[in-house]
């Protein structure tokens, strides 16, 4: 409630918020174009593989030549993270690996770091908020994604006095994207070929959004942040509109889907026959909550939230996510008030990779989105019992046996490179916290 009042003092105390963002793409063009408008906020360093294409990407936004030439362009995450001028760095490369490497050098550097990069925090996560804990900075979820609006739904129930039935957000879905390759995905959003590359849509990114992956990763960086759990077999996706948010997601003992209170899903928003949800929840979240007791129950009712037949479960909602236009707010928080916007403290679920099609010794893996694995959601008990390759760990790795389609991934399936830096990392996590039965 007070981030402007606490960012006018710094400002006006000449000690302006300054950042470090690493990755210019979509995300990062989004905050960087709301920059200019957020007196005592700069963006010191912007690390590109491309620097050129940054440039592009702050003219695209609208930056004056004076901010562009105040800005400092690198084509190395690991020098902006060190840059004696930044306070926060914001990762957002979207690449698993890159982005374990820019925390781990962002946080030795005693910086804190806003991780918009989910891929890396499912990875990794509570390892690396570890690490910051230990190194007195704050590891952050990036507000504007849904998993830290989530988390934040979430705080909000708790704190008011409710118990959390469910916790997720909407998506497209139908049990055939799960087999989608980049070669036909833009069909499914209704575009062609063409006219996604002139707006630099990126097909493997795309599809990682409509395969399931991404709901995956999404869903296990909010168990993770909020201990709630993960269903045995994965995502059920099961088509529902927001005012039946409450009555689908409880408890399959009262009429749901749920196995039990407390869980995290994903609502699709369209029928099973390729129909639209009535009053679908595509581009928001959501917290199904349940009353502690029948007065707080009739409550519900006489405020106007609707419940379910039991009166004890309510829905509230957010219609949609405007991703890098609301990251400021992460930003602010780490580096005025020391506090995350959502941060993974435990592992409890794990994105695995499943094969698409059947594959042979030898093919090589290709990761999110790909056209050989999609990533799916299970308890990281599980996952670590059976040994499953994460997701993030699905890039340009060899199968040594041929594998049938729709069969979980395992570590011994492929040629890690165990000196590998987000191997290490997610090997040193295994160990050292391991996962709730």
């Amino acid at each position: 409630m007070n981030l402007t009042a606490l960012l006018k003092q710094r400002a006006e105390r000449g000690r302006p918020v300054r950042v470090a963002l690493i990755g210019a793409g979509k995300f990062g063009s989004m905050f960087l174009s709301q920059v200019p408008t957020i007196p005592g906020l700069e963006v010191a360093v912007i690390a590109d593989l491309d620097p050129e294409r940054a440039r592009n990407a702050c003219r695209n936004v609208g930056w004056d030549a004076g901010r562009i030439g105040r800005t400092r362009f690198v084509d190395r995450g690991a020098e902006a993270c060190v840059d004696e001028a930044v306070e926060v760095v914001v990762e957002a490369t979207g690449h698993p690996g890159a982005g374990i490497a820019h925390a781990l050098t962002a946080i030795e550097a005693g910086k804190h770091v806003v991780m918009v990069n989910v891929e890396a925090d499912v990875l990794a996560g509570a390892l690396l908020a570890r690490k910051a804990e230990a190194r007195g900075v704050v590891y952050s979820m990036a507000y504007g994604d849904q998993p830290a609006l989530v988390a934040e739904m979430v705080d909000w129930a708790r704190a008011a006095g409710f118990t959390v039935a469910a916790a997720g957000k909407g998506t497209r879905y139908l049990p055939a994207y799960h087999a989608v390759t980049p070669d036909d995905v833009w069909h499914h959003y209704g575009l062609t070929a063409e006219e996604a590359r002139q707006a630099g849509m990126n097909a493997q990114m795309f599809n990682s959004f409509l395969d399931g992956t991404k709901s995956a990763i999404e869903m296990a960086a909010i168990a993770n942040a909020c201990s709630l759990s993960v269903p045995q077999d994965g995502l059920l996706f099961p088509p529902c509109g927001v005012d039946h948010l409450a009555h689908v997601l409880r408890p399959r003992a009262l009429g749901g889907i749920l196995e039990e209170d407390g869980m995290v899903e994903v609502v699709s928003s369209l029928e099973r026959d390729g129909r639209p949800v009535f009053r679908d929840l595509r581009w928001g979240v959501y917290v199904v909550l349940k009353a502690p007791n029948d007065y707080a129950a009739a409550c519900l009712r006489q405020y106007g939230l609707p419940t379910d037949d039991t009166g004890r479960y309510a829905a509230m909602y957010k219609p949609f996510h405007l991703i890098g236009l609301e990251l400021s707010i992460s930003v602010l928080n780490a580096a005025l008030r020391h506090e995350p916007t959502g941060m993974t403290r435990d592992w409890r679920g794990d994105a695995v990779a499943v094969t698409k099609r059947a594959l042979k010794a030898g093919e090589t893996l290709d990761g999110e989105g790909g056209y050989t694995v999609y990533g799916k959601l299970v308890p990281a008990a599980h996952s670590l019992a059976v040994g499953a390759l994460p997701i993030g760990l699905a890039h340009g790795v060899e199968l040594t046996r041929d594998i049938e389609a729709g069969e979980v991934v395992t570590m011994d399936d492929v040629l890690l490179d165990e000196n590998a830096l987000a191997v290490r990392i997610r090997r040193e996590m295994e160990r050292s916290i391991g996962a709730p039965a």
